[in-house]
């Protein structure tokens, strides 16, 4: 049984090399250019080899006619007169060019498709990223993701272009010299022959090692980049809390294992690479025994060109057998490539399209598990909110408030259970109009690189007037911080906004909130980070952007909540109680202690005493 396993490993990698060189077809004129160049250059070899023939016998009668072997020519007057003295030096610089000529259009041809493939397998990796469903996302680290993006890519495009270049140059070399030396002499080129089995064995046993490594290589890439950009993201905790030290090591230990997997590689290259010369020479050595042994009736000039020619072969043989760890290396980076490139995008069933929605929501029956887990986070919710009305969510952490508040915009999956929008199941909606509907607003602000007004003004609000910009920034109570700054509304965040305070990013996020104008509006935990002057100014805003709208709020603080239609209380995933905020006081339980922890001197201790 383990005998099939090499064969369907190389089937694997031969599928997996065939489906790369597709990436090569948009570029196929370029390619055949700079086939055709590797080609011309092949050729040149074994004239340059044949020259010596003509040297060697020039040195015994330099004035002996160049064409006087070929007949038809020799007729031609001043041909006949080409002396060696001057054929041999002139031929030489004539193959020079032409070599030259072979050699621009194949690499210039070669690194076009080259290049175009490394940008086209990026834009495919990352545009296939932004189709990628959430839980992707949760189970792999940025820094492998980085690094596919980078890393794989290029090693990739060494195997698709730089080992064709090989294969097609140094191939029609061997193939060209081979036929030259079989034209000269047949016999003693059939015994070289002979050797070649030997060859092809400790290629096909090191291109398996050399797979293998690769892999390796690439995983420990990926934690190089993973640990460097954990430490760049999370640089603030590692500098409080003394983390240095043990960034340090990680980072190192992650250098030293992707070194101790190069040096491993490079091992078994080192090795390989001098005992395939010694095979190689070894049947030089053979050969120049047989030429001595066989020489008949052939000229000093045949027979240096022989062995010159026969000795140009095993370079272009070393080029070939070292190919195979280029595209192994290759074949292993596409690998991961295509196995994200294969990742079931977001789901997306629905047809259905609504230029607008009231807001009504309907949950019924909902349970919801994350995928891979059997524990229900959420268990058989139902609720009903009228367009224009305000949901509360509170609860405990882990109660399941904000994986609820993340099925709204189907960043999950739900199994069991229907959320409706104006009466229509949410899986109906196509993806991309559902979410134009819903406006989130997290407790993580995530902020580009980029100006205020585009961070406000971002994805489909782009292009958005700057009037409805500084409308949307003055509801949200951010104009006067922006108005304050430099450049004002073209002021730069700098990375994830580190530029500005918790509260100014907060209001950033609602002004882009109330800038879409979407009828459903979730809040989760959006004054969390807020100082008590930010949280008031926010509640104003919060209660602009609230108007007319569907709004579903989760938060920790309860006094943000006190004006919602329904509060619903959620513990271990069930809902407990539901009410308004007077109701769920008298019925004096779960809502009314959480209550009374917060504002102590605002309940009766008898609030309390159930706890």
């Amino acid at each position: 049984m383990p005998d099939h396993h090499p064969s369907a490993t190389q089937q694997s990698s031969l599928k997996v090399y065939m489906r790369l060189l597709r990436y090569v077809v948009p570029y196929s004129g370029a390619f055949a250019i700079s086939l055709l160049g590797f080609l011309i250059f092949a050729s040149t070899q074994p004239m340059l080899g044949y020259i010596l023939k003509f040297f060697v016998d020039g040195l015994n009668n330099p004035e002996a006619s160049f064409f006087a072997q070929v007949p038809y020519l020799s007729d031609q007057s001043w041909l006949a007169d080409l002396k060696l003295l001057q054929a041999v030096p002139l031929l030489i610089i004539l193959i020079a060019l032409w070599q030259g000529l072979g050699s621009f259009l194949g690499n210039y041809f070669l690194a076009k498709v080259s290049l175009g493939l490394v940008q086209d397998l990026r834009v495919s990796l990352f545009n296939n990223l932004l189709t990628l469903p959430n839980r992707y996302f949760d189970s792999n680290n940025s820094g492998h993701l980085i690094s596919r993006i980078t890393y794989n890519v290029t090693m990739v495009t060494g195997a698709a272009t730089d080992a064709i270049k090989v294969v097609v140059r140094e191939g029609m070399t061997v193939i060209f010299l081979f036929a030259t030396l079989l034209w000269m002499n047949w016999k003693l080129t059939l015994v070289m022959v002979a050797i070649l089995p030997v060859i092809g064995v400790m290629v096909a046993s090191a291109s398996k090692k050399f797979r293998k490594q690769s892999k390796k290589i690439q995983a420990a890439m990926g934690d190089v980049t993973h640990v460097a950009s954990e430490t760049i993201h999370g640089y603030r905790v590692v500098r409080s809390f003394g983390g240095e030290p043990y960034e340090q090591a990680r980072f190192l230990h992650a250098s030293a294992d992707n070194k101790a997997k190069q040096l491993r590689m490079v091992k078994t290259n080192a090795v390989y690479t001098p005992t395939l010369q010694l095979v190689i020479y070894c049947a030089m050595a053979v050969l120049m025994f047989l030429v001595l042994l066989l020489r008949g009736d052939a000229s000093a000039g045949d027979l240096v060109a022989y062995i010159s020619l026969a000795g140009l072969l095993p370079k272009p043989i070393r080029q070939l057998s070292e190919v195979s760890s280029t595209i192994q290396r290759g074949v292993a980076g596409a690998e991961s490539i295509f196995e994200q490139l294969d990742e079931a995008p977001e789901t997306d069933e629905g047809a259905e399209e609504r230029e607008r929605v009231s807001g009504r929501l309907d949950v019924r029956g909902l349970t919801f598990s994350y995928p891979g887990s059997d524990a229900p986070v959420l268990r058989d919710i139902s609720f009903a909110v009228e367009p224009g009305q305000m949901v509360a969510l509170v609860g405990r952490s882990g109660s399941g408030k904000s994986t609820l508040a993340n099925l709204i915009p189907r960043f999950y999956h739900h199994e069991h259970g229907q959320i409706l929008l104006d009466g229509l199941d949410l899986e109906r909606y196509r993806l991309r109009n559902l979410r134009r509907h819903i406006a989130l607003v997290g407790q993580n602000v995530t902020l580009f690189n980029d100006s205020i007004a585009n961070n406000i003004a971002y994805g489909d609000l782009a292009g958005a007037p700057l009037a409805a910009i500084r409308q949307a920034a003055e509801d949200a109570y951010a104009a006067e911080f922006i108005e304050k700054m430099p450049q004002g509304y073209d002021t730069l965040v700098g990375e994830n906004g580190v530029l500005l305070s918790g509260g100014q990013r907060q209001r950033l996020a609602i002004a882009r909130a109330l800038l879409k104008d979407a009828p459903v509006l979730i809040l989760d935990e959006a004054t969390s980070a807020l100082d008590t002057e930010s949280e008031r100014h926010i509640q104003a805003a919060l209660d602009k952007v609230m108007h007319g709208r569907t709004t579903l709020v989760i938060a920790h603080r309860l006094s943000t909540i006190e004006k919602a239609d329904l509060i619903l209380v959620m513990d271990r995933g069930e809902i407990v109680e539901r009410g308004s905020h007077a109701e769920l006081l008298a019925l004096n339980g779960y809502y009314a202690r959480l209550h009374s922890r917060q504002f102590d001197e605002s309940v009766p201790a008898a609030g309390s005493e159930a706890d």
